[in-house]
């Protein structure tokens, strides 16, 4: 079988998903084009370079409606003979894109693929398209469907994690992402937006809040607390579903649960006569990809999961992986996925995460595999694994491989 090689990885910062943010007057298509073109540019891909472009993106309604993906390449300076594919796997969306482009060069299927996603949460309001399991009460009912937030809450209980636990993980991501910025570490990913003048919009992840402590987020309230309490009474259905937990306790805040931001990535994918076509020389090896379905009640469990099954489908050890990626969707998704594997913080996320830089929810997954590579390369580490959890119960992950 073909292999399939990482060539280049951007993104863009990560603007504050709201009126006042950077980005806010950007429109996915625009963002979505500086991408594309920015993988163009600095590879100097020319004609029908790549296969297609298959672009992730959540809420496909309005301007990120229809095939964004073709739409993107239409927008930008690739050559109007790439396709595009516009896929949706919620929070995962960029890693799947990416792990379908992988596969597919894998398979014979095309040399090369753009792979990436984008959320413009500032523009498009999370859950605008709707969602089948919480508004049709045949599935709700049949799911037990609880709010994602109550989810991350059902897992803090189930495995004993405290708001202390939660707070102390939200404190490290932000000051690893500090600490991450100031050593340029994100350097050779990040672009800088532009208007359409060409001058600069943002050129750094402005979600952030250096600083902050544990006392700052012992202050703030338990944001998922009243929607479990009150009606339609949320903690009740969870607690049917898991009758062994007297209670739900909630622990999750704004400050310990991933940001609402406006972001893109994309991934440069291609067999080994592709980069020798183009002269290219390839950063990773995409070694492993995996899906799985999980309970989609507490729902954001997929992590370890997948995990479990990526490792056990390529004859792995969790010993085997020096770094990993583990989307901050939430803090006790990072919390039970260590527990889970026993895996050292030290290894994890250790450049900081959605915590503190912000969510956008379909590039997401690009941006973690982006961020995995540059940090094996900068600490001269060879194998890493970046997974997510997923809405509805699902979990996603990729292994990468320096070469």
């Amino acid at each position: 079988m073909t292999e399939a090689y990482i060539y280049d990885a951007v993104r863009t910062p990560r603007g504050k998903g709201r009126k006042d943010g950077s980005l806010h007057e950007v429109t996915s298509l625009r963002l979505s084009a500086q991408v594309l073109d920015a993988l163009k540019e600095r590879n100097n891909l020319e004609g029908h370079a790549v296969e297609d472009v298959i672009w992730g993106n959540v809420t496909q309604v309005g301007e990120q409606g229809g095939c964004l993906a073709r739409s993107a390449v239409l927008a930008s300076n690739l050559d109007e003979s790439i396709p595009g594919l516009a896929i949706n796997r919620f929070c995962a969306s960029g890693m799947e894109a990416v792990n379908l482009a992988a596969n597919q060069v894998k398979g014979g299927a095309g040399e090369a693929y753009i792979a990436g996603g984008v959320e413009m949460m500032g523009r498009v309001a999370m859950g605008s398209d709707g969602a089948a399991i919480a508004v049709d009460p045949s599935l709700a009912l049949k799911t037990y469907f609880v709010p994602q937030g109550i989810s991350a809450d059902i897992i803090a209980t189930e495995y004993g994690f405290t708001r202390d636990d939660a707070d102390a993980l939200a404190v490290e991501s932000q000051n690893r992402a500090e600490a991450a910025w100031k050593d340029n570490r994100f350097a050779k990913s990040v672009i800088t937006v532009r208007d359409v003048n060409g001058l600069p919009i943002l050129d750094h992840d402005e979600y952030m809040r250096p600083g902050t402590d544990m006392q700052a987020l012992g202050s703030l309230k338990a944001s998922f607390k009243d929607m479990g309490e009150s009606m339609p009474g949320f903690d009740k259905i969870a607690l049917m579903k898991y009758p062994h937990l007297e209670r739900i306790n909630h622990i999750h805040h704004a400050g310990n649960s991933s940001g609402i931001v406006d972001g893109s990535a994309g991934v440069l994918i291609g067999s080994k006569e592709f980069g020798e076509k183009y002269g290219l020389k390839p950063r990773a090896r995409i070694r492993a990809t995996a899906k799985i379905g999980t309970d989609p009640t507490i729902m954001l469990t997929g992590p370890v999961p997948v995990t479990e099954k990526i490792l056990a489908d390529h004859g792995m050890a969790i010993s085997d992986i020096d770094l990993f990626e583990v989307n901050e969707a939430f803090a006790s998704v990072v919390l039970r996925f260590m527990q889970a594997f026993n895996v050292d913080h030290d290894k994890v996320n250790v450049n900081g995460g959605s915590i503190a830089m912000g969510h956008p929810l379909g590039a997401t997954g690009a941006i973690i595999i982006g961020t995995l590579l540059d940090e094996l390369e900068r600490s001269d580490k060879e194998v890493g694994l970046a997974t997510l959890c997923i809405a509805s119960g699902m979990g996603a992950a990729t292994i990468i491989e320096r070469v």
